[in-house]
């Protein structure tokens, strides 16, 4: 079994990531803001500790001697800056990673609306997205842009529904990998997990690459 650490723990697809990998028997630690509010079934079994992802010192105590590293956390709204946020975590996971030996899988979870559908538009450029949600489509880009221009030398995956999320629906265990972005497709946050665990852990990899997961 591999030892994971699973950043943003506290959210849904933290949570989730974390119910599948002990679902699956591995060591977990769930990294959250603060541990006082997640000490509740949801992370039964794993070790809860407070981290900061974006703090590269942080990063790199919480990921040594582990096999695996899911980054699940983000930021949106009044009093939160995205655009520092979303590069600034690339940094110190890539920075973490490397301190560790550099043999750590890093999984992270993005957006669909960089991209491209079937006739080769990005989502967040086709009629009907809502503008009001580009600033905070392009501060997850300019995290994607770090890990594929400076990551070269670890071993990392940036995964997202191909379109969204189904917030209402449970898991299957199953899930398709697709070539293309799709607007209508939907996953939920428990079947995205297990397409996270099988990439960081379980199933043969892609690797350095923007992976599209539907249900």
């Amino acid at each position: 079994m591999s030892e994971i650490v699973v950043f943003g723990a506290g959210g849904r697809a933290g949570r989730q990531a974390v119910a599948e990998a002990l679902r699956r028997g591995h060591g977990v630690t769930a990294v959250v803001r603060d541990p006082a509010k997640y000490a509740e079934s949801a992370h039964e079994g794993a070790r809860l500790v407070a981290g900061d992802v974006t703090d590269p010192a942080g990063v790199a105590a919480a990921v040594a001697g582990r096999d695996a590293v899911i980054h699940a956390a983000a930021v949106y709204g009044a009093g939160t800056d995205p655009g520092a946020f979303f590069p600034g975590a690339a940094r110190a996971l890539l920075a973490g990673i490397r301190a560790d030996g550099g043999t750590a899988r890093l999984v992270v979870v993005g957006l669909s609306s960089f991209l491209t559908d079937a006739s080769g538009v990005r989502l967040m450029d086709a009629p009907g997205f809502p503008r009001e949600f580009a600033p905070f489509c392009r501060a997850h880009e300019a995290g994607l842009t770090v890990l594929a221009e400076e990551g070269g030398d670890v071993d990392w995956v940036y995964a997202s529904p191909a379109g969204d999320f189904d917030h209402g629906g449970g898991r299957t265990g199953r899930y398709r990998v697709v070539g293309h972005g799709d607007a209508d497709a939907r996953v939920s946050y428990a079947d995205f997990a297990v397409a996270l665990l099988d990439e960081a852990a379980d199933a043969p990899r892609h690797r350095g690459t923007h992976l599209a997961v539907t249900g």
